[in-house]
């Protein structure tokens, strides 16, 4: 179809060529054959006069006119998307649809298991691919190729639609045979202890308990850096180090792994896990239908003990 003389399948083609970055890649991805990418390529670069790639040694890079082209030929590709094909009702039993969602280990553990236990049942066949946290989410979520951000709602942007899932606050850890925990910690003893964080991405982002005590002016002494939660704890087996970390995730941990959990030295706020989503899902059949079970299993989690058994400041 042309449309001011311009084969709208082109567009199509185009976006997958600023999503791969890759001649093969993008025609596998909206099964192309190689020849007939190249051939949209060929057909893109007459109408736009601009080569729109380059070979710069082994990178296809876009140019300066692509770039410029892309914001625009996504927003039109997702508005076709979310407003016309699924417009249809969506009936989760038999859907087959792929959720895309970036959700850090410690969520997962907590909470997106519980999740996926609900779909199963309600809906067999539909999928989900979990991702790590990204560097730049908001920027995936803008073009569309992710589905669900599941951060701390200090992590987010106004950009897009977002909700609340669930309060959760921190507790320190440490190994069970650890003596420097059997007393309360002062907050010089806590800061100057060999420390195990996690940080995500490329960029090594650092984690919210890093993001609140550079909110307090403190700093620690890190020894041990993880790409996640979960490498936390067993990494504090057999040493005197301590870390920081949500005390779900603690009370998780300490079923499977001699751990013990104390208060703070410091009072840290209780921070807000949060979902968002892209603008456009909003009229998304299977985005508002994954929105509620999201929300509603929320609600239903249980309120965490602290390290005395009492209910943490930051349960729901």
């Amino acid at each position: 179809m042309r449309f001011k003389g311009l084969d709208l399948n082109l567009l199509v083609a185009l976006d997958a060529l600023m999503s791969q970055q890759s001649v093969t890649a993008a025609a596998r991805s909206i099964n192309l054959s190689q020849p007939a990418m190249s051939s949209a390529l060929a057909r893109l670069r007459t109408y736009f006069g601009d080569e729109l790639f380059t070979m710069q040694g082994r990178k296809f890079l876009p140019t300066p006119r692509a770039k410029a082209l892309a914001p625009a030929v996504r927003d039109v590709l997702l508005h076709i998307q979310f407003s016309i094909i699924s417009c249809d009702m969506f009936n989760p039993a038999m859907s087959e649809r792929r959720f895309r969602i970036i959700v850090s280990d410690f969520v997962t553990l907590v909470f997106f298991e519980k999740v996926v236990e609900r779909v199963v049942r309600e809906a067999p066949a539909v999928g989900f691919e979990l991702l790590a946290p990204a560097d730049e989410p908001n920027e995936l979520l803008g073009r569309g190729e992710i589905d669900f951000l599941i951060l701390p709602e200090q992590f987010m942007s106004n950009a897009h639609p977002q909700a609340r899932l669930f309060d959760e606050t921190l507790v320190c850890v440490g190994c069970a045979m650890n003596k420097q925990l059997s007393q309360q910690l002062s907050l010089e003893k806590y800061l100057s202890m060999g420390h195990v964080v996690a940080k995500f991405g490329p960029a090594v982002k650092p984690s919210i308990e890093e993001w609140l005590l550079v909110e307090h002016g403190l700093k620690r002494r890190i020894e041990v850096v993880a790409p996640g939660f979960s490498l936390i704890p067993p990494l504090l087996s057999g040493t005197e180090r301590i870390a920081t970390i949500p005390l779900r995730l603690a009370c998780h941990f300490a079923k499977i792994i001699p751990l013990r959990i104390v208060e703070l030295p410091l009072a840290l706020p209780a921070f807000t896990m949060a979902v968002q989503w892209p603008d456009l899902h909003n009229r998304d059949q299977a985005s508002i239908w994954m929105q509620e079970i999201l929300l509603q299993e929320a609600g239903r989690m249980a309120a965490p003990t602290n390290a005395n058994g009492r209910p943490g400041p930051g349960g729901v």
